[in-house]
């Protein structure tokens, strides 16, 4: 926040007989000195003029009757269930300050109230309690209206209030956000007489609508494991088109079968725009049934998925081509672009391995080049994660007979300047250094072809709303420019990160999160495809031998038995370097365990046998024994340095410590220390 800003937002008792004097011009007919109010103040008061509020006789808020009341905060539940814990700490902070905490909805009705009882007594004979409404153009210039009017924090000081009636008050307010789509659920204020004044109020409610927003996004993230585990079995086996639809009618699952089964149906949907199934929004839904459904989404293909008595999402079944056929719904003859049987697959050829988990990621991917919708995809450092990238790009070129534009970018290592210019570009002049000319961005450098964006998790929190706007509005501006300029691209991200837990923890926002996992793709780590070692090795050494020039080589079973006792934390990436430096040491034709580098040999021989871990107690599940298990042996495996093994688990270190401390292990990481000491 820069200084001026700041001086906008804050109040200055200083200036009260100036404000005064400028409040009595504007009572006379004339226009108040200059600098004699803030921009903000000022402005308000413009409108409370325009509005014809009446300064001198304060007009009591519109109040609503009990039943009303009630049904306004219902239908604001959710959040004024978020807000109640800090509303209930609001007792004991301010308790004797003579201040209270007010919770209002959209509009600037009162919702929630609490606070030293001094304060809320107080409260009350000016009407500033649940119930009424304290929006600007109802009752003049004060930190609620404003705020809401303004879109930001603010704070509105004793004479700087429009009507006389609340001048003897101060008051401070904040926006708080759906952090899902950044609409505006109500504010957070601090109100008391204006002796209670405090400069710190403006960042005290900024950080409360923020702990609020934190508690929403975190409600919601629950909603959606909740939908995603009751819902996800419907995947298995089905033929049709499964979209799973969040609570606000927005994909946030697809099986493979969607883009056939629309195409089967002739419907044209496009998954890649977040409004695609407004229809199917629940706050948009009248007695189970959309209010606005468009004329191709039939009702027995909606399935309300039910938690606890509670709707939580939709599961919308597309019939297949088969059933359509069967049942006689009209459908479309296949195009040369989805044949009956997937041509070869040139585009993944660079990807070596027959295992079951690799080859259902190819498949998936191959599915997915030919749509729009963004991708997200999951896998650990050193998987190849580029080269399914790269082979989706190139079996879209094949399907179209194009050469269209291939843009990388590495959102980690670079500051928040460097990948803001990076990603969008800059005009001439933007800034101290800038190059002559200007420099187009990597955004608008892929318009018409694929933007993959690698370790998308590392991606600054101050730059996602702006790469969001680019996703929403499908247009950029560069640096410095007020012009936009129109782009259109297909979006691959990738991450090693748990980006839901990234975003419970509020390092990654959640509109952007769902906005580029529409679907997404598992690329399997190493140690889950050991089978595909074999073929790996063989493709290193042909490459190596076309390298170096020095002659065939091959492996020999015993020193492939070794390989595939280790866990290869570096997955592929460290396999290639172990046979490039097993190749060019070894002095025969053979690669034998000699040749195995010591900390391969090292790290086998400190990992713990599977024997050595606890069994799964009766209070606890296979799965949570199972994560158990891959924490301690990710410990033992790394010496106990937590971040090398939150690394190899592919979580955020935070969760690791989570996760230690939830399975009750501390005491196993300094025994672990102490052996390798």
């Amino acid at each position: 926040m820069t200084g001026s800003t700041k001086s906008q937002r804050l109040s200055n008792p200083d200036n009260d007989n100036r404000v005064i004097s400028a409040w009595e011009s504007v009572m006379n007919g004339h226009t108040p000195a200059p600098n004699a109010l803030r921009r903000l103040i000022n402005d308000s008061w413009r409108r409370c003029l325009d509005a014809r509020i009446d300064p001198v006789h304060l007009h009591p808020p519109s109040m609503l009757e009990d039943d009303q009341l009630l049904r306004l905060q219902q239908r604001h539940s959710e959040l004024v269930a978020a807000s109640q814990p800090v509303m209930m700490m609001a007792r004991d902070f301010l308790a004797e300050t003579g201040s209270v905490m007010i919770l209002t909805d959209p509009e600037g009705v009162i919702l929630s109230i609490e606070g030293d009882p001094r304060g809320l007594d107080a409260a009350a004979s000016i009407q500033l309690t649940t119930g009424y409404n304290w929006n600007e153009l109802r009752t003049g210039t004060n930190a609620i209206g404003t705020a809401l009017m303004t879109g930001q924090a603010v704070q509105v000081h004793a004479a700087e209030h429009f009507c006389s009636g609340v001048r003897e008050w101060t008051c401070t307010a904040s926006i708080i956000r759906d952090p899902y789509d950044g609409q505006t659920l109500g504010a957070i204020d601090i109100s008391g007489l204006k002796s209670t004044f405090s400069p710190h109020s403006l960042a005290l409610v900024a950080t409360t609508a923020s702990r609020i927003e934190s508690m929403l996004a975190k409600r919601e993230l629950r909603f959606r494991y909740q939908l995603l585990e009751q819902s996800i079995a419907r995947f298995t086996g089905s033929n049709d088109g499964i979209i799973i639809c969040d609570r606000r009618g927005r994909p946030i699952k697809l099986n493979e079968q969607v883009n056939s089964a629309l195409l089967a149906q002739n419907i044209k949907l496009d998954l890649n725009k977040s409004e695609s199934l407004f229809a199917l929004d629940l706050n948009q839904i009248s007695n189970g049934h959309p209010t606005h459904k468009p004329e191709w989404l039939q009702a027995d293909w909606i399935e309300p998925v039910i938690n606890e008595g509670e709707r939580i999402g939709t599961v919308l079944t597309i019939p297949s081509l088969a059933r359509s056929k069967k049942s006689g719904v009209p459908y479309r003859q296949p195009s040369p672009h989805y044949p009956d049987k997937r041509p070869e697959v040139r585009g993944f050829n660079q990807i070596i391995g027959q295992s079951p988990l690799l080859k259902k990621a190819i498949e998936k991917a191959h599915l997915l080049a030919k749509t729009n919708v963004p991708v997200l995809i999951h896998g650990e450092t050193g998987v190849g994660k580029e080269n399914f990238v790269r082979g989706m790009h190139q079996v879209s070129d094949l399907e179209t007979a194009d050469n269209r534009p291939f843009i990388a970018l590495n959102c980690g290592g670079l500051t928040p300047e460097l990948l803001a210019s990076e990603l969008f570009g800059y005009c001439e002049g933007a800034f101290t250094g800038a190059r002559k000319g200007g420099m187009i961005g990597k955004v608008e450098a892929a318009n018409g072809g694929t933007l993959f964006l690698d370790e998308i998790g590392e991606m600054p929190l101050d730059l996602q709303p702006h790469f969001l706007r680019v996703l929403e509005e499908g247009e950029i501006y560069r640096i410095g420019e007020n012009k936009p300029r129109n782009i259109n691209f297909k979006l691959i991200t990738a991450t090693n990160r748990d980006l839901q837990e990234e975003v419970s923890e509020g390092h990654f926002r959640m509109d952007l999160y769902y906005r580029i996992s529409v679907t997404s793709i598992h690329i399997p780590v190493l140690r889950e495809i050991k089978e595909d070692i074999p073929l790996l090795v063989d493709y290193f050494l042909g490459t190596l031998q076309h390298k170096y020039g020095h002659g065939q080589k091959k492996i020999t079973p015993e020193a492939l038995r070794i390989l595939d006792q280790y866990d290869w934390p570096g997955n592929i990436r460290e396999l290639r370097n172990t046979i490039e430096n097993m190749y060019l040491m070894s002095q025969t034709d053979d690669l034998l365990p000699a040749d195995i580098p010591e900390q391969i040999i090292s790290s086998i021989r400190k990992t713990p046998a599977p024997t050595s871990y606890a069994k799964p107690s009766p209070d606890t599940g296979l799965l949570q024994h199972s994560e158990r298990i891959s924490i301690e042996k990710a410990l033992a495996l790394h010496h106990g340095n937590m971040t090398s093994a939150a690394k190899y688990l592919g979580i955020a270190k935070s969760t690791l410590y989570m996760k230690i401390k939830k399975y009750g292990i501390e005491t196993k990481i300094a025994q672990i220390r102490n052996d390798v000491m």
